[in-house]
């Protein structure tokens, strides 16, 4: 299974390093954000990722293009026009790397990648956001439902698009979130049949909008409760505190070795 990561925005929030870097690229612990977040999925053994470029799309496609460079030691011998790799740290990781344009809508960055995914289900989050949850946990409860598309259900208390979800998971609205709200929010890591490209209009389409607002209104859309480690890096404060746990030796996303 693919799992299609969107990282083509421009980071606004952040724009400390944004002005720089693709916020995905911003590093935690000497490595991007969107390494962190492949290393999750590739714990898992999901291992397929189609990345929705934007802005400075550039800088991801170099940053694999010279992987090697960025994590093993290399010798130049530039007589011989030659470089030699050691200590080769490589991943098992197929990474289709798409500029899905400067100004298009999440949803329509989805729509773009379409022609890599197919007509199969698919994995799908957010280029700024880690945790540790249980991929295949997720994806077996995603299977048990039958629903278009499951949403990690995040409690926590900020200001992102909130839920409203039924006992049995089936999410009632997805909406801004106000003062009235409970603490369940969208946390990525969101598992979609691939009839979801159909809910999608155009490059103009907020994914977040139009498409789950009409997938909650057919009681199609699902929520996986997860009520372990979630962070997102929206602004210079939490890549701060990402930084502290990497530092401590305890960051609770890193679940590999």
């Amino acid at each position: 299974m693919k799992t299609i990561i969107l990282a083509g925005g421009f980071g606004t929030r952040i724009s400390e390093e944004s002005h720089l870097k693709p916020k995905p690229m911003i590093e935690v612990g000497g490595m991007p954000m969107l390494w962190h977040i492949m290393k999750i999925y590739s714990h898992y053994g999901f291992n397929d990722f189609v990345v929705c470029l934007g802005y400075k799309q550039y800088m991801v496609k170099e940053f694999f293009a010279d992987y090697f460079l960025h994590t093993s030691d290399v010798t130049f011998d530039l007589a011989a026009n030659n470089m030699i790799v050691h200590n080769v740290k490589t991943e098992p990781w197929k990474v289709t790397l798409v500029d899905t344009g400067l100004k298009t809508m999440t949803g329509g960055r989805i729509k773009k990648v379409q022609e890599y995914i197919g007509n199969e289900p698919f994995m799908l989050t957010y280029g700024d956001g880690v945790a540790d949850v249980d991929i295949n946990k997720l994806l077996e409860f995603h299977r048990s439902h039958g629903k278009l598309m499951t949403i990690t259900a995040i409690n926590i208390g900020q200001q992102f698009g909130a839920l409203d979800v039924r006992e049995d998971g089936v999410i009632t609205a997805f909406r801004e979130k106000h003062d009235l709200d409970g603490r369940v929010i969208n946390g990525g890591f969101m598992v979609c049949q691939p009839e979801i490209f159909d809910y999608i209009d155009g490059p103009d389409t907020v994914f977040e909008k139009e498409p789950v607002e009409r997938l909650v209104a057919e009681g199609q859309l699902m929520a996986y409760h997860h009520p372990g480690f979630w962070k997102n890096m929206d602004t210079q404060r939490d890549k701060q505190k990402l930084e502290a746990l990497w530092e401590s030796g305890n960051a609770p996303w890193k679940l590999w070795d």
